[in-house]
């Protein structure tokens, strides 16, 4: 398939700068897989539309301050460093700009008395820095870096707390697992009053998801490994659920990549590692009846996940009518209900 079989047009005006405000009062689009019948409603109303015995699958990873500043030693030049994924004991693979300016050998020194050294470059583009420092590591990262928003997000976030899922736990994203942020404490409640089971994975969020794709041909599009892990009683959960013909529903594209990695098989398997799976149309899924997700970009793997999962004419098509019902996109945008 060709990359610009996943285009749309979407006005400017349309791209979220802002939650909505309760969370839980964002629009919501119910959507049919198998028709693409839709029907407008609100976030709050998902509670209305699952069953008892459902389970509802959450990422529970934290977003840390992964946006750093810098300078280059000696020459004083700015640098902006976004951590991405541990890969040894204060070494972290990340990206830099201006990175043809940090190259391997470089010195970067950060407020707090840390500094980096480059000591590789990667295959995506990016470096591997080995961080020195005194202290402990994640309390410098807390003081001194910034929430790394996405860039068609202008406006200065207040609290930061907006861009964490009111569940995040596990540190380690470097974006938000963003279909979560619609749900509040209150929604929760209620929809665990309905007998509907939930369940945490982690999938700590990096390159992989929102690297842009550049190949016309989307095959050869090669995707970045991240980092996920589920517990024993998480699969067991979701296991007995699938054998007793129960939904799955997973809420955002991070859980279900890591459930689909992980379930090859038919039964997902407890333990964690390293993910590099592309999800996108003829893609089988083994695990997943249901989900919930935001409205994605154009020519993103998230659009083309969506799409393997219902049909792509379909789901471009509904993308049109929330164009033209304005529902707000991406990151702190409106949500659909893929069931």
């Amino acid at each position: 398939m060709k990359l610009t079989d996943f285009s749309y047009d979407l006005p400017k005006e349309l791209i979220a700068q802002h939650p909505a405000e309760p969370r839980d009062h964002a629009r919501l689009m119910m959507y049919d897989r198998k028709s693409g019948a839709v029907e407008h409603r609100h976030f709050y109303d998902l509670a209305e539309e699952l069953h008892e015995g459902d389970v509802l699958v959450f990422n529970d990873s934290r977003v840390i301050p992964a946006r750093l500043y810098g300078k280059r030693l000696p020459t004083g030049g700015k640098v902006e460093v976004l951590l991405l994924t541990p890969v040894a004991e204060d070494s972290w693979e990340v990206l830099v700009k201006p990175g043809k300016k940090a190259l391997p050998g470089t010195t970067l020194a950060f407020d707090g008395g840390m500094t980096a050294e480059v000591i590789d470059k990667t295959e995506f583009g990016g470096r591997i820095l080995k961080f020195h420092y005194d202290g402990v590591f994640d309390d410098i990262i807390d003081a001194i870096g910034e929430m790394p928003l996405p860039p068609y997000i202008h406006e200065k976030m207040e609290n930061p707390e907006e861009y964490q899922t009111v569940y995040a736990r596990e540190r380690g994203s470097a974006a938000a697992p963003t279909a979560g942020l619609h749900f509040t404490d209150e929604l929760l409640e209620k929809i665990r009053a309905k007998g509907v089971e939930e369940v945490f994975i982690t999938l700590h969020v990096g390159l992989g998801t929102f690297r842009p794709v550049e190949e016309e041909n989307i095959e050869d599009h090669a995707m970045h490994s991240e980092f996920y892990s589920i517990t024993k009683s998480a699969a067991d959960t979701i296991n007995q659920a699938r054998t007793e013909g129960r939904r799955v529903i997973a809420v955002g594209t991070t859980s279900i990549r890591t459930l689909e990695s992980a379930g090859t098989t038919g039964k997902l398997q407890a333990g964690s590692g390293w993910t590099n799976i592309f999800i996108y149309p003829g893609f089988t899924f083994h695990i997943v009846d249901a989900l919930v997700t935001n409205f994605h970009l154009p020519e993103s793997t998230l659009l083309m996940l969506i799409s393997a999962l219902s049909d792509r004419d379909k789901i471009l098509h509904a993308y049109t009518l929330a164009v033209a019902e304005k529902y707000r996109f991406f990151s702190f945008g409106d949500a659909m209900f893929i069931r």
